[in-house]
């Protein structure tokens, strides 16, 4: 398949003018722009890109407001929680990180919790910008507004994917973890159902309750779900993961599955924590760094498929494409075309080969 790319700066400018024409306010549109794109260059291509056609048809339908700030529901030295108000989950995950990491510096630690934010895109996207300054980060999130994933040993949905992400410093490279609680995710499962796929293992059920890797299961009638992290042997494990992402999110910001659903959208648990503010930073990074060493030590159990550290593909791939063109998955230009004409914005031209 055919995999054009792209300028980095090019799809960066691209996204910000077709979500400035559809009246995102400019400081907005370049966070959306900016995460967006770094969830391609990570190799999150569901969550990159592909995200902003349904973003610009929510701005259109008035399901993602485009003026505002978020509302502050409460204000502790090293505790928040905001009302998102249904704004860019970009801006408002990157505002709320600003924050934390300035009241870590006095505080040891920050938490933002926010209610009622839009989308939030790659989880993956936003850790680096901790990690490089020696903090770690913990980013999670839920949608009370859906359902996609069943209650391990049930037959109908309750959560969404809930991914849990955590950025580490380390001496060397970071490690950046960003997992969801299921299985699998919804733009996992969405893409190769409309391409006429299966799914590399069985990560769904049926609504009779059969393990499947037909993704088609989910767009039955009745439909069936995404089972937990652990599938049908071990799924108590994603479920009780899951349940955890609940409490962080929907039972810290007070607003999640007990109340009416608004539409697309996410409850989101962000903390920072400051290592100097522990056993001080050097301290810190020679234990992440040994351990991490040590992963990668370890004999690998297929020749030649040396062990990895959660993030360390995706450095490496973010670091060829700033170099050599940011490769989008094939679909997302031609679904990006007509929005694009109907604002009158010029794509940017595919690399040369």
């Amino acid at each position: 398949m055919n995999t054009p790319r792209h300028a980095y700066e090019d799809l960066i400018n691209y996204a910000m003018q077709l979500l400035v024409r559809s009246g995102l306010d400019e400081d907005k549109a370049r966070a959306v722009a900016d995460i967006l794109v770094e969830g391609d260059l990570l190799g999150h291509t569901t969550h990159g890109l592909a995200l902003l056609a349904p973003y610009l048809g929510e701005l259109e339908s008035g399901g993602l407001r485009k003026h505002g700030e978020p509302e502050v529901v409460s204000d502790f030295p090293a505790a928040i929680t905001w009302d998102g108000c249904r704004l860019p989950g970009p801006w408002l995950v990157l505002k709320a990180m600003a924050e934390a990491i300035e009241r870590a510096a006095t505080e040891g630690t920050c938490t933002v919790v926010i209610r009622r934010s839009h989308h939030i895109a790659c989880l993956a996207a936003y850790l680096k910008r901790a990690t490089d300054q020696g903090l770690l980060m913990l980013l999670t999130c839920s949608d009370p507004n859906s359902a996609s994933v069943a209650p391990f040993g049930g037959l109908d949905p309750v959560f969404t994917p809930n991914p849990i992400s955590a950025g580490i410093p380390t001496g060397g490279l970071p490690v950046l973890m960003d997992v969801s609680t299921s299985a699998t995710t919804n733009g996992l499962t969405g893409r190769p159902h409309k391409e006429g796929g299966r799914l590399p293992a069985e990560w769904v059920m049926n609504a009779g309750g059969a393990a499947s890797n037909d993704p088609g299961v989910l767009f039955t009638k009745p439909p069936g779900t995404i089972l937990p992290l652990g599938g049908m042997d071990s799924g108590h494990k994603g479920y009780g993961l899951t349940l955890l992402v609940e409490a962080l999110t929907g039972g810290l910001a007070g607003h999640g599955r007990a109340d009416p659903r608004e539409g697309w959208g996410a409850t989101v648990f962000l903390q920072i924590i400051d290592p100097r503010a522990f056993a001080g930073a050097d301290a810190f990074t020679r234990q992440t760094s040994a351990v991490a060493d040590q992963c990668r030590a370890s004999r690998p159990a297929k020749a030649g498929t040396p062990v990895r550290t959660p993030g360390e593909k995706g450095v490496s791939l973010s670091r060829e494409q700033m170099l050599h063109g940011v490769a989008l998955y094939p679909a997302i230009m031609p679904l990006l075309a007509p929005w694009a004409a109907r604002l009158g914005v010029v794509a940017p031209q595919a690399l040369a080969s």
